[in-house]
């Protein structure tokens, strides 16, 4: 993908630059938990400060446009309540309206960034109101504005025209640097520059990392090249598992989506997670790898309970069988030790390697085994591209302390998957070309 970047540009002292971030980092009890995310958005934002650039940042937390727009749907635990007859739909989202806008502020996060940024980031209590044009109006050269939770806007996400010329009103450069967004077309990552209000747009230095490390690889991989993918439901990874085999020399279907897998060889796999719609797609899959010559590996033993554990990373008992085996009352949640070597070897005679979703239920530590033997692999490849395709396999390596051990992790989990899949996503898509 030969799109433009920041180091493209030319002579930007002066000039107006809006740029899109992922800072949508966990919190809990309104302090940042982990600021990986903030971290990242760092070598852009500072390169435009040091070209003398006005900037403003923008940037979604969490899931609040379901209670700002006219549309708002209620969760489970909600509907109970209102079934019970303990509360109403109306008092929820009242009491909604009220919360969300503390608990989903990027407050804490301008107070962050102005700490890494020597006191240059001033933060705007709206996104397109009186007090963000004020802010954005009297930003200096070499300093930041940081806008309001975007989502508090359903303009965000239905991509509004008139939210999008308010965002445009603020720059003269357009930078999406939010690759965890990117599969998105909302006003913020896509439309501004769809609808022709931008016409100067590039992409941060982290999503050019993205582009040159998993999108090459993917299109270039050096072979062997070996697919790992885990995670609950095969529905999740339809176009996923068919581009991959194309593509790779060995597919490896490990956690929840393997039961799938297994039932569609005849194999017994007791009370675990299965899709019984998608059993023929399986059967595709099989003979399509068959027929092309690719190898897809299963997992040949699992680690068996009869109860999942409640709460998640609480105590469970286990023991293992041979995965076409499960007992009727027992459920697969992770992959075996002898699986855990044949995958292991895979990746070590590995040229490239790409891996997406848990092994099994990683929360949990009697049942993480898998997960980790798996990031431990990929840690320990010599000579090989190890990218790690965000969510909870990213999640997994950090906390495991091999991130520094992995050639790529991607800072986006619904992104990569649609890479993988072969889609342009369209914040990437609207961005200028180079030459």
């Amino acid at each position: 993908m030969n799109k433009m970047t920041v180091k493209d540009l030319k002579d930007l002292k002066g000039k107006r630059v809006l740029v899109r971030c992922d800072f949508n980092v966990p919190m809990k009890d309104g302090a940042i938990t982990d600021e990986n995310r903030i971290i990242g958005a760092l070598p852009t934002i500072k390169y435009l400060m040091e070209q003398g650039a006005k900037i403003t940042l923008c940037s979604h937390m969490g899931k609040p446009h379901s209670i700002f727009s006219d549309e708002v749907k209620l969760n489970k635990k909600d509907k109970k309540k209102v079934d019970a007859g303990e509360t109403t739909a109306e008092a929820i989202i009242e009491k909604a309206k009220k919360d969300e806008p503390k608990k989903l502020t990027l407050a804490p996060v301008a107070k962050r960034l102005n700490e890494l940024l020597g006191g240059k980031v001033t933060f705007a209590t709206d996104v397109v109101g009186k007090d963000a044009q004020e802010k954005v109006a009297a930003c200096k050269e070499g300093e930041c504005v940081l806008l309001e939770n975007l989502r508090f806007h359903w303009e965000e996400e239905k991509k509004d025209l008139e939210f999008c010329k308010k965002l445009a009103s603020y720059c003269d450069i357009y930078v999406n640097d939010a690759f965890g967004t990117a599969h998105r077309s909302h006003a913020s990552t896509a439309a501004i520059v769809e609808y022709g209000l931008v016409k100067t747009a590039v992409c941060g230095f982290l999503i050019e990392k993205e582009l040159t490390v998993m999108a090459d690889s993917l299109e270039h991989p050096t072979h062997p090249f070996v697919a790992i993918l885990g995670g609950a439901k095969v529905a999740d990874k339809l176009n996923v598992i068919s581009n991959l085999l194309e593509k790779c020399d060995t597919l490896i279907i490990g956690g929840g989506m393997a039961y799938t897998f297994l039932k569609a060889q005849g194999g017994k796999i007791g009370t675990s997670l299965v899709d019984d719609e998608k059993i023929d797609y399986c059967k595709e899959m099989i003979a399509k790898a068959k027929a092309q010559g690719k190898e897809l590996l299963l997992p040949v033993d699992t680690v068996v309970s009869k109860e999942f554990p409640d709460p998640i990373d609480g105590p469970v008992t286990v023991k293992t069988v041979k995965s076409s085996e499960i007992p009727d009352d027992y459920m697969g949640l992770d992959i075996g030790e002898e699986t855990r070597k044949i995958f292991a070897e895979k990746v070590k005679n590995a040229k490239t390697v790409i891996w997406n979703g848990p092994m099994g239920v990683f929360e949990n530590p009697t049942l993480a085994k898998g997960t980790v033997a798996v990031a431990e692999a990929l840690a320990a490849a010599k000579g090989a591209t190890t990218i790690v395709g965000g969510g909870d396999s990213a999640a997994a390596c950090t906390q495991l302390g091999f991130a520094d051990k992995i050639t790529h992790i991607s800072t986006g989990g619904g992104a990569s998957l649609e890479l993988f899949e072969g889609k342009v996503l369209p914040g990437i898509a609207c961005l200028n070309e180079k030459n």
